[in-house]
């Protein structure tokens, strides 16, 4: 997953070298999450998750993603170029988190929640990890700067350990079903049926914040440090640190709602990352507390996604749990390219407070949706009967 935001974390270097505005900064995210949902919604039409070994679509498309991601690193395209290479990568990622997901429920019929959970909150701090190589000092350019390329790559050789890893070690669990037969149906029962509809528009509420949340958080704390003369690094190590806290986030989320119901912790973190983005656009000119803040978004952010998924593996028909999982995501992306580009949009006219605080509309929806989801009588399916 460090291939996500590997163009992204470089944003300050590129800006300086290709000049870039502030619309062609959000391409650079953009371009991945489209690709992420042409890909998903192609593997969910035609029941890739569900008819082929999730471990080899994995592979395939790990080593898919780091080498388009490399492209950009070593043959230096156009910036239309580079956008068509993060486009192809976002499609490879398609083939990772899906089956991934998959995998972990196929290993966990009980506890569910937490196995999810941390397969999230790995995901999560491997999204983090380009502004961890960004901040690293070791090739430091002289501007002070690590050199774009070198961070781009470190994503990708991250990617190519992740397929060699699942090539060695990954197999389906026991409780993997029989390959499905294709049926495109399949992907549309995620919004026609109404437990699966509440968990998949709680699940938009929660996309509506996240990505955009993490695509720039990490230039708010970086503008801050530096407006306060703090330095470069301490801003980018803030940025990955408000990212990676997310897999603390993931995990103690998915104890929680094994143990709580998942309907009540999702809620519970819905609630307070929205307050966060009411809040933390507004701290830029103190940046110890707004680094607090942005640690307890992150933090909050993501410990619900986890339990999003593992309620619609728990409320879908197991054969096709994988296309389930891939039409969720699926849509969450695309609502995603929204607020990624909408956040420069009001910043530019209206200041990082409003720009952030309208990340808090997509909470509220979620939290709506979730009690409603709490109350039907599918919810007793949901945590071992905890809903």
């Amino acid at each position: 997953m460090s291939l996500w935001f590997s163009a992204s974390a470089v944003i300050p270097q590129l800006t300086m070298e290709w000049d870039l505005d502030g619309a062609e900064q959000s391409w650079l995210t953009l371009s991945v999450q489209l690709g992420f949902v042409a890909g998903a919604l192609l593997m969910a039409l035609a029941n890739v998750a569900d008819r082929l070994p999730a471990h080899i679509v994995f592979q395939i498309s790990a080593l898919g993603g780091a080498a388009f991601n490399a492209v950009i690193a070593l043959a230096e395209p156009s910036f239309a170029g580079v956008v068509g290479l993060r486009f192809l990568t976002g499609v490879c990622l398609a083939g990772v988190y899906p089956p991934a997901m998959k995998l972990m429920v196929s290993w966990f019929a009980h506890r569910r929640g937490l196995a999810i959970g941390v397969l999230v909150g790995a995901a999560t701090v491997g999204s983090a990890l380009p502004h961890l190589f960004n901040a690293l000092p070791l090739f430091a350019g002289p501007s002070g700067l690590p050199p774009w390329r070198g961070v781009v790559l470190a994503a990708s050789w991250s990617a190519l350990l992740a397929t060699l890893l699942v090539g060695v070690g990954v197999r389906p669990g026991p409780d993997l079903p029989p390959a499905a037969p294709f049926d495109w149906r399949q992907a549309t029962r995620t919004l026609t049926d109404p437990a699966l509809r509440r968990a998949n528009f709680g699940y938009l509420g929660h996309m509506w914040e996240l990505y955009a949340m993490w695509a720039w958080a990490p230039i708010l704390l970086l503008e801050s440090y530096r407006a306060a003369g703090f330095g470069d690094v301490s801003g980018r190590v803030a940025g990955f640190a408000t990212v990676a806290i997310g897999g603390a986030g993931c995990v103690i989320g998915g104890l929680l709602a094994d143990r709580r119901g998942r309907t009540t912790v999702a809620s519970w973190s819905l609630a307070a990352s929205g307050a966060c983005a009411l809040t933390a656009g507004w701290l830029g000119g103190t940046p110890a507390l707004l680094t607090c803040v942005c640690l307890f978004w992150g933090f909050a952010v993501v410990a619900d996604s986890a339990q999003f998924s593992a309620a619609v593996s728990e409320l879908c028909d197991p054969a096709y749990v994988g296309t389930a999982l891939t039409m969720q995501t699926a849509l969450g992306f695309l609502l995603t390219t929204a607020t990624i580009r909408m956040v420069p949009w009001a910043l530019e006219r209206f200041g990082w407070g409003i720009a952030f605080a309208i990340l808090a509309l997509g909470p509220a929806v979620g939290v709506m949706n979730m009690r409603q989801l709490g109350r039907m009588p599918a919810a007793s399916r949901l945590a071992g009967g905890r809903g």
